[in-house]
């Protein structure tokens, strides 16, 4: 027998003057004032013990050692945190780590502590206490100087004695939390091959994308000067004290143009500037429209989150987009940069960089908008290296070609890949080479929102009505794509039948390589829907019911964060969603293979974005390498078509 595996459960308090939530948790780290305040810990689920190190204490050696130790298991809630902070001053391989908020967030659970505490229905004494907030205010950030406090910038110890055996409670607490919550979770355990996708991952985060904040700094300098004459001009021109402000403005707009103006929607600005006339109020108009499309924040944040080495970290969230598992964006949202649209890229970055600001205004004229085509082009890569960005092609309408089983589109993936030219020649039954750029567009409005059950609403949320499209032809539309493709309005309905069934019955059901099933464990308090992919991986559905939804219809209902409040509330699914939640997750995990075949060749990853890698490399030539590797049949996934596309690059940007 090998040596067994133990365990160590770790919570620490830190001080840096560095905010964590602005500038992330590399350049908090970075930052010389950062000191470890508070490390407690508990071996193998014995008592936890908690080591003062803000007053002189020291970790014990046989920690230290266990820190490296191969055949211990260190385990933390945002082990993230935990491990890059230790890192600083200790040597502890992430190989060695397991996240309980990963195992959370992997069973379907919100993130945060006290909000996975509350929805597994943890015991009071086993709940993170409510007090950290302000106990974190006092002694983790700088303090404000006042004449109560003797002008001190530092809160230690011996100024709050009281306050600082509570903290260290409050830090105890949150190990107690932790061990519980693993407890309770390990029955559904993190499969190897996330965890290692995990460490990857933590991996990309530290090595960071490099950032031009030269050019940052020029973005910034150009839009306040442009703001500023904008406002000023505003100002001029309505009298108003302040023309950002929406009571005074829609006020004057309405006695300016002599109809009632009763929001300021961006659809509703640029509706009012194409029926007003010239004059006043549509340049007031226009101005508002200019100022609202800066983007300054991503600027902004990039200058806080740089590090010393002009690097960007953290910028990726594993696991956070509950139920699929995809990544999710933070600090800089990279997953929704402004799309750049202009063919002079480079022209206008360098324009930036010399702040030129009469040149940008002749060239593009609307500065604001230039800045937020160019965001993307701020992360680059470093002197003598060059960025190769590659992304899959068409992916998640792949996969539910491939899922469904949907021959004509897989035909379509194995040859000339024209999508939405095919999919209107299979609506409209006229031959590829006769599609008019007419029934393109037809093709592809169609494509982009009808893949997940998607009606007469989809098809407008995806701009049919934008394009030409009557309101009256989209029903014909909607059922032309469904008629065309049979296989897909077949996998929406039984998956959906079979997840009742499952519900019903209480027995697993395989579909299409798909396993779903009712998984529970009553010690625990557990019970979740899950939906096992072809990759092995799992989605957790937790707490499900049968019950009616708003259109009286059967359905599978389950707890989950609100869309958009993130609240944790009861949310239900029918058979489009469930397609919707399998394909993204099998896309997901496309990603993540490619990710891991790039590592093992050697190549840097320093960016991906839903279906996107960027790579730092010295050769441009190995892009070639790049879009084969992710080409390459995945094994769990016999027949599916992938194929992926790139180009070599200075700096980031859409091609």
């Amino acid at each position: 027998m090998g040596n067994l595996i133990q365990h160590l459960s770790i919570d620490i308090e830190t001080y840096s003057s560095i905010n964590i939530k602005k500038a992330g948790l590399y350049r908090y780290v970075q930052a010389p004032d950062f000191q470890i305040l508070l490390f407690a810990y508990s071996w193998s689920g014995g008592p936890v013990q908690i080591i003062d190190m803000a007053q002189g204490e020291f970790i014990p050696t046989w920690v230290v050692d266990a820190l490296q130790d191969p055949n211990i298991m260190k385990h933390a809630y945002n082990a993230a945190f935990e491990w890059y902070c230790l890192n600083k001053f200790f040597y502890s391989p992430i190989e060695q780590w397991r996240c309980t908020q990963v195992h959370g967030l992997y069973c379907g659970y919100p993130a945060g502590l006290g909000a996975l505490g509350e929805a597994l229905g943890l015991p009071q004494d086993k709940r993170k206490m409510g007090v950290g907030g302000s106990l974190i205010r006092t002694f983790c950030i700088p303090t404000k100087p006042n004449k109560k406090n003797g002008m001190r910038t530092l809160t230690l110890p011996h100024h709050e004695p009281e306050k600082w055996q509570l903290f260290k409670d409050y830090c105890i607490g949150d190990v107690v939390a932790e061990m519980e919550i693993l407890r309770r979770l390990s029955v559904f355990p993190v499969p190897d091959q996330e965890w290692q996708l995990w460490q990857l991952d933590q991996r990309i985060n530290v090595r960071g994308v490099a950032c031009d904040l030269i050019m940052v700094e020029g973005a910034l300098a150009i839009d306040e000067q442009i703001t500023a004459e904008l406002m000023a001009e505003a100002i001029q021109l309505s009298g108003l004290d302040n023309p950002k402000s929406v009571q005074q403005l829609k006020k004057w707009l309405t006695e300016e143009i002599g109809e009632e103006v009763d929001n300021l929607r961006k659809d509703t600005v640029s509706g009012l500037i194409e029926t007003a006339d010239e004059g006043r109020a549509k340049r007031v108009l226009e101005i508002r429209q200019e100022l609202s499309k800066t983007s300054t924040k991503k600027y902004v944040a990039m200058k806080e989150v740089a590090c010393l080495d002009q690097r960007v970290r953290g910028l990726l969230q594993f696991y956070g987009a509950n139920r699929t598992g995809r990544w999710a964006g933070r600090l800089v949202q990279v997953q929704n940069l402004p799309k750049n649209k202009m063919s002079t890229l480079e022209y206008a970055r360098q324009l930036v960089i010399d702040r030129n600001i009469n040149m940008l205004k002749f060239i593009y004229g609307n500065v604001p908008d230039t800045l937020s085509q160019l965001i993307r082009t701020a992360f680059v890569a470093p002197e003598g290296k060059t960025l190769l960005v590659a992304d899959f092609s068409a992916i998640e309408a792949r996969v539910i070609a491939w899922l469904a089983g949907e021959q004509w589109r897989l035909d379509v993936f194995a040859t000339h890949g024209k999508i939405y030219e095919a999919s209107a020649s299979q609506m409209f039954g006229i031959p590829l080479d006769e599609i008019t750029k007419d029934l393109r567009q037809k093709g592809k409005v169609s494509e982009l929102a009808l893949g997940y059950q998607g009606a007469k609403g989809a098809l407008i949320q995806m701009g049919a009505l934008d394009m030409g499209l009557t309101e009256d032809e989209l029903p014909e539309i909607v059922t032309r794509w469904r008629n065309a493709n049979r296989r897909i309005v077949d996998l929406w309905f039984s998956l959906e039948a079979a997840a009742l069934d499952v519900m019903q019955y209480g027995d697993p059901v395989g579909i299409k390589g798909i396993i779903m099933a009712r998984e529970s464990h009553h010690g625990n308090r557990l019970d979740f829907f899950t939906v096992q992919l072809p990759s092995g991986r799992k989605l957790y559905y937790v707490q499900p019911t049968l019950a009616q939804n708003d259109f009286g219809k059967m359905a599978l209902h389950y707890k989950g964060p609100d869309q958009k409040t993130g609240k944790w509330t009861t949310l239900s699914t029918y058979g489009g969603k469930l397609t919707e939640n399998i394909v993204q997750a099998i896309a997901r995990d496309c990603l993540a293979v490619s990710m891991v075949r790039a590592d093992q060749a050697g190549y840097q990853t320093v960016l991906h974005v839903h279906d996107e890698m960027g790579i730092e490399t010295t050769d441009p030539e190995e892009l070639e390498r790049v879009l084969d590797l992710m080409a390459e049949p995945v094994p769990w996934a016999p027949g599916l078509p992938l194929k992926a596309a790139g180009f070599v690059t200075p700096f980031y940007m859409k091609d």
